[in-house]
């Protein structure tokens, strides 16, 4: 028979050393469940947790546009993000009032209130879309919908790789739940002195970077670099252009047309494809851990591959996110 597990969910996160309750939202994003537990020649009846997924419909001025399926964690930063990563609005000067109420199902509401012209504009454009776990434009009217004009981001932001090893370990710091489940995605954003800011975390990757983005709009975070634990497709690329950020690190080999999305926005993108290789796309790269300054020019060299120095490698292998 194996050992049980704490079945008290309070004594169960604090073993994880986590926060039950506050604003990690933890208790609303866990479930308890029965398990049966197989270790080597011997099995028994215990407990584990996973991770919620309810409906989350975001609402503009009293009108449903989108459900997504999202854990119910930082809801408010979820309809901040997303907002700014669709375009329905440019900044938050635009976003009048957020309200997250009870919805149908377990679900959730996140009722937004934007600026008129921006409702408009909306309407205009609008998708019924239902998202799924792994898919950001389920219910596109048309396949010229799913890939968007892409917005040149500036050139202004420089990060420094010495800081590498700590952006890449804060992933692991802020799941939380992922920790408790091994369910989550996470997106980081670091301080250009390899400071975390803050992140966010969810079921779903594209859900968990309209979190981070949200959180980083609410906080007026600038400079410095995102840092995501899934792979680095072209929706994660698209949704960091529309909401300006320059520098991205990917914990995941790109795909082709995100390279391509990154080569129009002139974002510098940091790729790992293998546990031994890492790519840069955009960067005038120095191998001895000093500032790497952006180079939109350098963008097309998308095949140009350097060896990093050991100390910049930490287990990449790993941290295989599908």
């Amino acid at each position: 028979m194996t050992k049980m597990i704490p079945t008290d969910n309070a004594a169960f996160l604090n073993a994880f050393g986590m926060i039950v309750g506050g604003d990690t939202g933890l208790n609303a994003s866990a479930r308890r469940v029965e398990i049966v537990r197989i270790a080597q020649s011997t099995s028994g009846s215990d407990v584990d947790y996973v991770a919620e997924e309810v409906p989350i419909a975001l609402v503009y001025n009293g009108i449903s546009h989108a459900v997504m399926m999202a854990t119910p964690a930082q809801l408010e930063e979820f309809g901040i993000g997303f907002s700014l990563a669709e375009g329905i609005v440019a900044d938050l000067s635009e976003i009048y009032g957020i309200e997250v109420t009870e919805g149908c199902r377990g679900g959730k509401n996140i009722e937004l209130t934007i600026a008129s012209e921006n409702f408009w504009k909306l309407k205009e454009y609008r998708r019924s879309m239902t998202g799924r776990t792994g898919c950001g434009i389920c219910g596109v009217e048309s396949l010229e919908g799913a890939v968007r004009p892409t917005p040149r981001v500036p050139f202004t932001q420089t990060f420094d790789l010495q800081h590498y090893e700590r952006a890449l370990n804060y992933l692991h710091e802020i799941e939380e739940l992922g920790r408790l489940t091994g369910a989550t995605h996470a997106a980081a954003w670091v301080n250009v002195d390899g400071s975390l800011a803050g992140g966010a975390e969810d079921v779903g990757r594209h859900v968990a970077l309209d979190k981070l983005l949200g959180l980083r709009a609410k906080q007026g975070w600038t400079e410095g670099a995102l840092v995501i634990s899934s792979r680095a497709s072209y929706e994660m690329v698209q949704k960091a252009a529309m909401t300006g950020v320059e520098i991205i690190f990917a914990v995941s080999a790109p795909t082709a047309l995100a390279i391509e999305v990154a080569q129009k926005a002139g974002i510098t993108a940091h790729w790992i494809g293998r546990p031994s290789l890492i790519q840069h796309e955009g960067l005038q790269a120095s191998l001895d851990g000093a500032a790497y300054e952006r180079d939109v020019a350098f963008f097309m060299l998308t095949q140009q591959k350097h060896r990093l120095e050991p100390r910049l490698l930490i287990s990449v292998g790993q941290r295989r996110r599908m």
